[in-house]
């Protein structure tokens, strides 16, 4: 496009001729001064949306959560599988040993599955790279489903390298895709649907591990396949959903096929759309043909240095921050209060409850206001419900009001998380990068947020019988550099283009994106 170009109303509806007919489309002669207003929720958007958050994340958060409740029955099963197949005792310690095995290598699969993402993306699109992560959930489900009519405790292992494949797949490509089939003033809302998904997954995790559900010794193997019609039905409705018309344009070339789906996703006609049209021209543009944005690539340009490490600390900042942590001790919180085992784990669903209703208030949120606002606000009552939390832990036994002040800081934790800190670290890389280096630097910071959250899943028993509740301050000070780095280089991205915000942070750490946006 020649740099010189005219941007008033007659180009762009010259534009949008040209490139209507390119769709295969007839061209008009003329069209409205005005946009019609394509930022509304249409029923294609309804069901990506509902089709990648249930499909894609639910599955990854189930397969966190559901290890909790029924571990004894599992690690009872490897114990004597082991003994039965190999003829070998294993210890106390080498049972733990195996049993972190099971719980953690579902991470390295995440881990995996997020370097892979960038490259499945582009070569095989948004869509085919979902539904390679489906394939792999349906693939995970039913290795579950053989391992106690096999007794192998290998099949049990590989299972969970699929579904955390899986896992790693969707945190990587679901906020990407839905951030690129949505138009701007929805950008936000739909960026949250992974970590509504993540949050519906641990909580529906955690039922199905009760007594009373699946958790048992007879259907245990159910109860870790139990999300794969799930996957079966995102796999089928992908076929209906719209390709990203960001990638084709721009990554594939294809600008006809790409004009279509727009039209298809905003349910009007094409002439109507000269302002996304205008956008995607602008990114073509400005992207060089000879480029390959693999990880390499992003990882040694100094133009995308900045987003590429903000996307990355705040995808670690994220575990760092103490949610599981605080899940975890949730549990031994409330039988300090008196109220009982079976209070306590219902109690403990309760807080997962908590957090799925902020995440569906997070919606509305990321519409209406700033981002940085929402995100240093969520971090700030975090560090403050975390240094209470630790002070009220380390005091409980000293008044009676204290394990009640404690239940209060973890439902309060867990309410300011979802309000920010949950869902603004999914999402932001979407928003931080154009579409040439996005998958690669949204591969990068899902490998982060695995791997703090395998950091932290190591490290926190040892922290905790080491310093105690003190923990629960590393976590706070984590945040709280977070936070202070953020205020420094994060600009904000409500209501602007990527283009606009991908050419404020060019300058890497000299960059002052927010001093830009001021004038």
């Amino acid at each position: 496009m020649d740099e010189n170009q005219e941007t008033d109303v007659s180009a762009l509806c010259i534009d949008v001729s040209k490139v209507k007919s390119l769709a295969g489309e007839p061209r008009k002669s003329e069209c409205n001064a005005h946009d019609a207003d394509p930022g509304g929720w249409t029923p294609l958007l309804v069901l990506g949306g509902a089709t990648c958050c249930l499909g894609s994340a639910l599955p990854a958060g189930y397969n966190i959560g559901v290890m909790n409740n029924p571990a004894h029955l599992m690690q009872s099963f490897c114990n004597d599988s082991i003994r039965e197949r190999y003829n070998v005792q294993l210890s106390s310690h080498e049972l733990n040993i195996l049993w972190s095995t099971v719980v953690s290598i579902f991470l390295i699969g995440g881990v995996s599955g997020s370097l892979i993402a960038s490259w499945l993306s582009d070569k095989f699109g948004r869509k085919g790279a979902l539904s390679a992560g489906n394939l792999c959930g349906i693939a995970g489900a039913v290795l579950f489903m053989l391992v106690r009519t096999v007794n192998s405790v290998e099949l049990f292992l590989l299972g969970r390298v699929f579904v955390g494949f899986s896992g790693g797949l969707a945190t990587s490509l679901l906020p990407m895709y839905m951030t690129e089939i949505a138009p701007l003033k929805l950008r936000g809302a739909v960026g949250v649907l992974c970590q509504l998904g993540i949050t519906c997954g641990v909580l529906m995790g955690q039922i199905a591990g009760l007594k009373t559900v699946l958790g048992t010794s007879e259907s245990w193997h159910i109860m870790l396949a139990s999300f794969s019609p799930l996957c079966l039905a995102a796999l089928l409705l992908t076929i209906v959903l719209p390709e990203s018309p960001k990638y084709l344009y721009i990554t594939r070339g294809e600008q006809g096929k790409a004009l279509k789906e727009l039209s298809r996703l905003r349910n009007m006609d094409i002439m109507l759309l000269q302002n996304e049209i205008t956008s995607l021209q602008q990114e073509l543009a400005m992207r060089s043909t000879s480029e390959t944005w693999n990880i390499k690539h992003v990882l040694r340009e100094p133009t995308v240095r900045l987003p590429l490490f903000l996307v990355c600390l705040m995808q670690f900042g994220q575990q760092l921050s103490g949610i599981n942590a605080v899940f975890y001790y949730s549990n031994t919180i409330f039988l300090g209060a008196g109220l009982g085992i079976t209070g306590a784990q219902y109690a403990t669903l309760g807080t997962g409850v908590a957090n799925i209703v902020m995440a569906l208030v997070s919606v509305p949120i990321m519409s209406l206001f700033s981002r940085r606002k929402v995100l240093f606000l969520s971090c700030y009552l975090c560090v403050g419900c975390l240094i209470i939390l630790c002070i009220s832990i380390a005091l409980i036994h000293t008044a009676s009001f204290m394990p009640w002040l404690c239940i209060i800081m973890v439902l309060a934790y867990v309410v300011f998380y979802g309000i920010g800190l949950g869902p603004i670290p999914f999402f932001i890389g979407s928003e931080l990068f154009d579409v040439g280096p996005r998958p690669a630097a949204m591969s990068l910071g899902s490998v982060f947020n695995w791997g703090g959250n395998f950091l932290v899943g190591m490290m926190f028993p040892s922290l905790q019988d080491a310093i105690g509740p003190y923990v629960f301050l590393i976590f706070a000070a984590s945040t709280l550099i977070l936070v202070q780095i953020n205020q420094i280089y994060l600009p904000e991205t409500r209501g602007r283009s990527t283009t606009a915000i991908a050419a404020a942070m060019t300058k890497g750490f000299k960059s002052r994106p927010n001093a830009i946006l001021a004038t």
